[in-house]
């Protein structure tokens, strides 16, 4: 697959248009925003809103349709009562899809919760007893949600009394948690369907990347930072047609997908959460950057040229030459733009695989730089899936959207040492964590079930 791209193309894509004073205007917000495993200064204080991680791949066990998973609160030690982990209220958790290539939203999934407590001043107890079902008078705190499908065309609630699964308390107050995740499945009008609930923390890596990238010796590699620890889901299910350009996915099959969180801030929503490509804000933002990136919407990405030159000049490709001695590829790094910020254009380099079409996942529409989590929706459901995605030849792996058992920490750490450009992987260089600790459902919603036993029982 050729990933090099030459200095026209970027000026095409719109991605070296402001100068760095403006770029650094448009960065300025203020200190409200954020997002991601706490890797932002301001949401590291608001996990409530602290969007994790995002998945869009199609369904292996559906394959006419989409599966978009959400996650919020990160590090959730199973044991966390009395309140347990509620998503936040008086906010919005939204997935969003641009199906045309100019990263705007086209069309968003809007999640809206609230409480409905009865503790009141009589018990401390987030049950009273076993809790068998959603509806279950034992359950004493619960949440409903509101889910709506947004157009520019107007507003439709897709479920407007949907029931949360609950956190996961323990065995003695929760028998079968499979139970109540199955009952908080719901059907959606027209086709699909949606979950709200508490998941297993699926997103598996050894985070010690921040002690100087491993210990400035990969001596700390090997240990799954996030095992035993459980986050908030959303998740979707819908046919591609309602995702795609004009319902058509023969005629533009990508589309690009985003996470985000907007919080009422009193007298108005302001997004404070922004998700889409994994570890984007967490290795490539500079730390003065990284709440306004996250209030930032990714039609506005192009135009934030200190941004740009993160992707273009990366600090994780010098770093890696500074401390292991791994040449960092010239720049600018035009492969990576592709991966981040437009779509693979093609497949005809190094990495050889089967694909009859044009391009891997940049989109054939109006094309404007945006990082954005793209997905080629016409890419068959792969029958022995890759851990490394498309640098191990399978193109329907990351970065061609995102699986669940998608290795992304390996695959970026390869690409940003220029695997992508040579087709060669690096000996050596992956965290050595390269599987979760549980594994995958087969069906709807994929994601194991949450953890009831003590992080440090693990």
């Amino acid at each position: 697959m050729e990933l090099r791209i030459n200095r026209r193309a970027l000026v095409g894509l719109g991605l070296a248009v402001a100068v760095a004073a403006s770029s650094m205007a448009v960065l300025r917000t203020d200190s409200g925003t954020a997002s991601s495993h706490r890797e932002a200064p301001a949401i590291s204080n608001d996990p409530q809103h602290d969007n994790t991680d995002v998945y869009a791949f199609v369904s292996p066990d559906k394959p006419d349709s989409v599966t978009l998973i959400s996650n919020w609160i990160p590090f959730e030690e199973p044991n966390g009562g009395p309140n347990f982990y509620p998503f936040a209220t008086r906010s919005r958790h939204n997935i969003k899809i641009d199906n045309d290539g100019d990263g705007k939203s086209d069309i968003v999934y809007e999640w809206t919760f609230r409480n409905e407590d009865k503790r009141g001043n009589t018990t401390f107890l987030y049950n009273n007893g076993p809790v068998t079902s959603l509806n279950d008078e034992n359950l004493l705190f619960r949440q409903r949600y509101t889910l709506k499908r947004i157009t520019p065309g107007g507003s439709k609630t897709l479920v407007s009394d949907g029931i949360v699964a609950p956190s996961n308390v323990g065995a003695a107050s929760m028998p079968n948690y499979a139970t109540l995740r199955n009952q908080a499945i719901r059907n959606l009008p027209g086709g699909g369907k949606t979950y709200s609930g508490q998941a297993d923390e699926a997103f598996f890596l050894d985070l010690r990347v921040f002690d100087l990238l491993y210990g400035g010796d990969l001596s700390l590699v090997g240990q799954d930072t996030l095992k035993g620890y459980n986050v908030n889901t959303v998740a979707i299910q819908v046919p591609q047609a309602d995702l795609a350009l004009k319902g058509d996915p023969k005629r533009n099959p990508v589309i690009g997908v985003c996470s985000t969180t907007d919080k009422f801030n009193g007298n108005s929503f302001v997004q404070v959460s922004r998700l889409c490509n994994p570890l984007v804000n967490e290795l490539v933002a500079a730390s003065g950057m990284k709440d306004a990136y996250n209030a930032l919407d990714p039609s506005k990405d192009a135009d934030v040229k200190a941004l740009v030159d993160r992707v273009t000049n990366p600090e994780v490709a010098r770093l890696l030459e500074s401390i292991y001695g791994i040449k960092a590829p010239a720049t600018p790094r035009n492969d990576l733009v592709q991966i981040f910020l437009s779509g693979i254009a093609k497949n005809n380099g190094p990495i050889k695989a089967d694909l009859n079409a044009q391009s891997l996942n940049k989109d054939a529409g109006k094309q404007r730089g945006s990082e954005q989590l793209r997905l080629n929706m016409s890419i068959p459901v792969t029958k022995d899936p890759n851990r490394l995605g498309v640098l191990g030849g399978d193109l329907q792996g990351f970065p061609n959207g995102r699986r669940l058992a998608d290795d992304v920490v390996d695959i970026e750490l390869q690409a940003v040492a220029g695997a992508a450009q040579s087709g060669k992987l690096i000996p050596g260089l992956t965290d050595k964590v390269d599987a979760n600790d549980k594994p995958f459902d087969k069906t709807f919603p994929y994601i194991p079930l949450p953890s009831n036993v003590a992080v440090n029982q693990r």
